[in-house]
């Protein structure tokens, strides 16, 4: 069986070697397995949650779009596309808004951590949260569920957004399907052994410490230099060095077969300076990153190329999307407007002679109640006495349709003048045979 598996990238920086690393290089290695069907895509809509910087936006959009096709994403396996680019994202968004309980959304890792910082710097407990941030585990929601992608690949801290998701789906199918799952509930994939690199600091590499190494920005000018500023230990050339702990091989290893990860260890134990375990280390990245960078900037020059090849995923990813969304649309009940077919009208049993049936009349006189059976000439056949409540006088009438002449006994009725009580019983039986 085929597993769609779906990743989203946020469009709010510049890729570094970290983001390569740890998630890029493995996502398009996945991608490449046979039995695996990826969707990878710019979550831009997300973006604008944490980014109020149009240009930001938009360069990050290109910049990392151009960094997942430098390093070698195959659009023909894969379906590459914009968030923004797919309108029913947002559709069902708001469906899955409307089934969705506030008391979770309050529970949110994120919306939590905000109203515990305001809390504690003595703010109003929602200051600055606005209902993106809000509501984002919806449209997270929403970016898996139109895909009914099986599997997430997410960090730790991402995974009770892919519960959220999957109780979203249950409580959709289990209000909307009638019997059929709409929605695959999709399963988080914690990737605990992808590779984390330190910063140039020695702490997680990350834009939030100001310790990266440009993946791309700079040219290998650049990789030199930020290489050249990782924290090392202060022995000298010549003196015994220990390898293990040491941010620089870490990052070099990231890199580096086997064979290349033996060298280094026991060249520095021998002796080898940290200058030249730096040149060697800049070498070894440089031959991975540096044809991955000449594509790059081919494509930052040509950004129609990128735009073409989002448009071509959008397409694909769109195809997907509408059938689903028009099962959805049709299961909340909202459909097109179209002739329904009734079930045909119950047809009177044939009357003899072609003349019509007798006929009840209810009417009401000095505070009083009275109700009356006509034949079709308009001759009273039965006359009722006059009634305190008006359902007494519907309820003997209904009795009267129903069971026909057995009810006459009890009725407060009598006969119409001239009428005999042949002609009553008759009447009576049209009625209830028009009843069956």
């Amino acid at each position: 069986m085929t597993q769609r598996v779906l990743t989203g990238i946020t469009t709010t920086g510049t890729p570094h070697l970290g983001n390569y690393v740890g998630a890029i290089r493995p996502a398009i290695a996945a991608s490449r397995e046979s039995g695996v069907e990826s969707f990878f895509f710019l979550a831009d809509y997300h973006a604008l949650i944490k980014c109020d910087e149009p240009d930001r936006i938009e360069r990050s959009r290109l910049e990392i779009a151009a960094t997942w096709l430098a390093a070698g994403l195959d659009t023909q396996r894969v379906t590459f596309y914009r968030q923004s680019d797919i309108p029913e994202t947002t559709e069902l968004t708001w469906l899955l808004t409307c089934v969705t309980a506030k008391g979770q959304m309050n529970r949110a890792h994120a919306y939590k951590a905000a109203t515990d910082a305001n809390e504690a710097a003595g703010e109003d407990i929602d200051a600055n949260i606005s209902m993106g941030l809000y509501s984002y585990p919806i449209l997270m929601a929403a970016d898996i569920l139109l895909f009914n992608a099986h599997r997430v690949p997410v960090g730790r801290d991402q995974v009770q957004h892919i519960e959220m998701a999957r109780d979203v789906a249950q409580r959709f199918n289990h209000l909307f399907g009638r019997g059929r799952e709409l929605f695959v509930l999709p399963r988080a994939e914690v990737e605990e052994d992808v590779a984390t690199l330190p910063g140039l600091d020695g702490r997680k590499m990350s834009k939030s410490y100001d310790n990266t190494i440009p993946l791309f920005e700079g040219g290998p000018k650049a990789l030199k230099e930020a290489v050249a500023r990782i924290v090392t230990d202060s022995r000298l050339p010549g003196e015994a060095k220990d390898p293990d702990g040491s941010s620089l091989v870490t990052i070099h290893d990231a890199f580096a077969s086997t064979e290349q990860r033996a060298a280094l260890r026991a060249d520095l134990r021998a002796g080898l300076a940290w200058g030249e375990a730096k040149a060697r280390s800049v070498a070894l990245i440089e031959s991975h990153v540096g044809p991955m960078r000449a594509r790059y900037e081919e494509l930052m020059a040509h950004p129609e190329r990128v735009e073409e090849a989002l448009l071509e995923g959008a397409r694909k990813a769109r195809a997907v999307a509408l059938p689903l969304m028009r099962e959805l649309r049709d299961a909340v009940g909202l459909r097109a407007m179209v002739a329904v077919s009734r079930p045909a009208a119950k047809q009177a049993p044939a009357r003899a002679a072609g003349k019509a049936l007798p006929e009840f009349k209810q009417y009401r006189e000095n505070g009083l109640f009275f109700f009356k059976l006509t034949a079709a000439d308009d001759r009273v056949l039965l006359q009722s006495a006059g009634l305190a409540e008006g359902r007494e006088a519907g309820g003997w009438v209904k009795r009267l349709k129903t069971e026909g002449a057995a009810a006459l006994a009890e009725a407060p009725v009598q006969r119409g003048e001239g009428v005999d009580a042949a002609e009553v019983e008759a009447a009576l039986s049209a009625l209830v045979a028009a009843q069956a």
